[in-house]
């Protein structure tokens, strides 16, 4: 969905970056894969096509964070009770 988004932090070698990969178009989303040492970010189309992907060596990521669009309320929505902090 337009305006998904992964942030990944790594570790430069005494430095910290951060990237991030968004779906830049409706129809489009952000998938994430890992395995065999390597983390791949992928932006594709509804068909699967793959636009651009980041890959990463896992070990050095150091944070994943996905970050899913916000949707608008519908009518039907209940409200969301906060939940209270204990002392």
């Amino acid at each position: 969905m337009k305006g998904d988004r992964v942030e990944v932090v790594i570790d430069a070698g005494g430095d910290t970056r951060t990237y991030e990969i968004e779906a830049t178009r409706a129809g489009r989303r952000v998938d994430v894969t890992h395995g065999r040492g390597v983390v791949e970010v992928t932006e594709t189309t509804r068909g699967g096509t793959p636009v651009r992907t980041a890959r990463f060596m896992s070990g050095r990521v150091l944070a994943l964070v996905e970050h899913p669009a916000a949707r608008p309320l519908l009518e039907d929505d209940e409200p969301v009770t906060p939940l209270r902090r204990t002392a």
